[in-house]
């Protein structure tokens, strides 16, 4: 169990690298960005041992790094437009 905490931990800290790398201005600091990978991917670890239990590893791994992108994509804003760019509604 303690080997695959370690590979939770290490697949929340991928997720938040590879999150900060790819969206970098969408994103908030790098300490939360880190904080929130490794305990969504605990979380995603630890629900996924429950379910499937320890006999199968390959899926709790995939459930750790599923739930450490959905943790992470809360933390998103929404994509920044121009300064002048109006938002119009249809039939206005």
């Amino acid at each position: 169990m303690l080997w695959q905490i370690a590979g939770y931990t290490a697949l929340g800290l991928l997720a938040a690298f590879a999150a900060a790398r790819l969206f970098p201005s969408r994103l908030p600091a790098a300490g939360l960005l880190l904080l929130t990978g490794v305990v969504a991917a605990l979380t995603g670890g630890l629900v996924g041992y429950t379910i499937f239990g320890g006999a199968r590893p390959e899926l709790t791994f995939a459930a750790s790094f599923a739930t450490a992108a959905a943790g992470l994509s809360v933390l998103a804003s929404p994509a920044r437009r121009g300064r002048h760019a109006k938002i119009t509604t249809p039939g206005a």
